[in-house]
């Protein structure tokens, strides 16, 4: 099983994604990635925000985890969300480092209604009314694009 981690990042109740389109399907990410050698979570995060939308984060604690279970040819996904804040510069796409289209900021209250991987939109907007962090919400069901 491999491990990603994201940032959930919220303003003004809209939530920082990335846009994807995967044949004509529009797909929606949370900024993330997979973590290098010898790299811990929030590491991987920090670097992955920066390199890919050019921004400084500061890392919070974790929102919550689940796993994504791919097809038989692919490895299993554990995702780790953490909750954070952006404390230097503008989301930015740098197309070097990512093949997102565009960054998007989403209303919390839209995210159960879009494609979103890892599919956790309505995990996002209980953790957002409730403020309580979910912690494991086990397999995410997820489809695939």
């Amino acid at each position: 099983m491999k491990v990603r981690p994201a940032m959930l990042l919220i303003e003004n109740n809209h939530v920082l994604l990335m846009h994807y389109r995967y044949g004509e399907t529009d797909v929606f990410g949370l900024p993330g990635g997979n973590p290098d050698k010898g790299e811990t979570l929030d590491q991987t995060v920090i670097r992955e925000l920066q390199e890919e939308l050019g921004v400084e984060v500061e890392i919070g604690p974790v929102a919550f985890f689940g796993e994504v279970m791919m097809p038989e040819s692919k490895a299993d996904v554990l995702h780790v969300l953490f909750l954070g804040q952006l404390i230097g510069g503008i989301p930015r796409l740098n197309p070097a480092e990512t093949s997102a289209l565009a960054v998007a900021w989403k209303p919390i209250s839209d995210l159960d209604v879009l494609n979103l991987y890892p599919n956790v939109g309505r995990q996002i907007q209980s953790l957002f009314t409730s403020q309580n962090s979910p912690g494991y919400i086990g397999k995410i069901d997820q489809a695939f694009f």
